[in-house]
């Protein structure tokens, strides 16, 4: 059983990294291919994720790469200018209709073993399942919930068991550019440094806009304010996305 498990999220992520390389290697022929590829780069102030400090507090190259579009592959990475850290996580999202959507995502962002080594109890891989509302156009409430249910996840009181750390995070636009968001971790948790259930850990707001340069090109830019209530801490990103 542990092997067949092993070799069903080995082929999970292998499949990811193939349809991915063959989306890129067919770009340059197939335009039908291209209109659903996407390709982009952020440079962020600062790696916040969730409420939560990843790595040190310095800049991060953060590349993505994805395919299709109701169902989309992807690969999206994250390392520092010092390269003390990195991270490259995979993901599968199926898009039901304008209001909900599934995505199974593996992360790694330890990398001290086989990047390929996929055993619950050894791995650093960890596997998540995330289910969103978007909200609709008279009350645009969004509503994720993610949980993480295999791998590097783990109690803090028990590193044999895993935590199925929680984060249930609420959205709402308050004028066009502006969205205020509110996050928290349902349960104790390693991943969220949450001692206790039901911990608010990201409160904020993100703030968007395009720098115009002329009529064909302007870049994306943005501004996070938030706080983390449970570690009391705050923080101020801004990012720019290629």
């Amino acid at each position: 059983m542990k092997k067949m498990k092993k070799n069903i999220f080995t082929g999970f992520a292998m499949s990811l990294l193939m349809i991915t390389g063959l989306t890129n290697a067919n770009a340059q022929t197939d335009t039908v291919k291209v209109k659903s590829a996407n390709l982009s780069f952020d440079l962020v102030s600062s790696y916040i994720w969730r409420g939560v400090q990843q790595g040190t507090n310095e800049p991060n190259f953060q590349p993505s790469l994805s395919y299709g579009n109701k169902f989309k592959v992807g690969v999206w990475g994250s390392t520092n200018i010092s390269s003390s850290m990195k991270e490259v996580d995979l993901y599968a999202t199926y898009t039901f209709n304008d209001l909900f959507s599934a995505t199974l995502t593996d992360y790694n962002y330890n990398f001290k073993k086989s990047y390929f080594e996929y055993e619950n109890k050894t791995t650093d891989h960890v596997f998540e399942g995330t289910v969103v509302y978007a909200g609709v156009k008279k009350f645009p409430l969004s509503v994720s919930a993610n949980v993480m249910f295999y791998g590097a996840d783990k109690k803090p009181t028990d590193a044999t068991k895993n935590a199925y750390s929680t984060y249930i995070e609420l959205g709402y636009p308050i004028v066009s550019n502006v969205s205020l968001f509110a996050g928290l971790s349902l349960f104790e948790s390693s991943t969220y440094v949450t001692s206790k259930n039901f911990q608010f850990i990201n409160v904020g707001a993100k703030a968007t806009k395009e720098l115009k340069f002329n009529d064909k090109y302007s870049l994306p830019v943005y501004v996070v304010l938030g706080v983390n209530p449970h570690a009391e801490t705050a923080f101020l990103v801004a990012g720019i996305t290629l």
